[in-house]
């Protein structure tokens, strides 16, 4: 049952943790620099939102808490708590493919649109946060249509 009192923090091993699902009201918090990267957060119980330097990255409905995540070019991975389940969109790479892991459980690949958005609902309670491990697969393949 973590919530983010400050609304976005850094942890002892690099990570970032944010949102606080517990807010009756929209809180904001601009500008927080992480190695070199401004960040942006919007949370209360309804939505939690994170940009990073004006680009979208998160968003859940409702909101969440999410803690220790990290994201390098090949794998995003955090944990997510929150009152209900929620829909979690995430901005990853266009038109890739994605291997899903909800609490160590393979749920399945998964290919981003255009404009490398990726959604997953994920079933949550205070109780107990959920891991979250989203690795990349690899590039869509186009299909290539040849006349006969």
């Amino acid at each position: 049952m973590a919530v983010i009192e400050g609304l976005i923090c850094t942890q002892a091993d690099g990570s970032i943790s944010f949102g606080n699902y517990k807010l009756p009201a929209k809180s904001k918090l601009d500008n927080f620099e992480h190695n070199g990267d401004l960040y942006k957060v919007k949370t209360f119980k309804e939505i939690t939102k994170l940009e990073k330097n004006g680009m979208f990255v998160y968003e859940s409905v409702p909101g969440t808490t999410v803690l220790n995540l990290k994201a390098s070019g090949k794998e995003v991975a955090f944990q997510v708590e929150g009152p209900e389940d929620a829909q979690i969109t995430l901005e990853l790479e266009d038109e890739t493919i994605y291997k899903v892991f909800v609490n160590g459980a393979d749920a399945g690949e998964m290919k981003t649109n255009l404009g490398g958005k990726l959604s997953l609902s994920v079933e949550l309670n205070e109780e107990q946060p959920v891991d979250v491990r989203i690795e990349k697969v690899g590039e869509a393949m186009l299909c290539d249509v040849t006349p006969n």
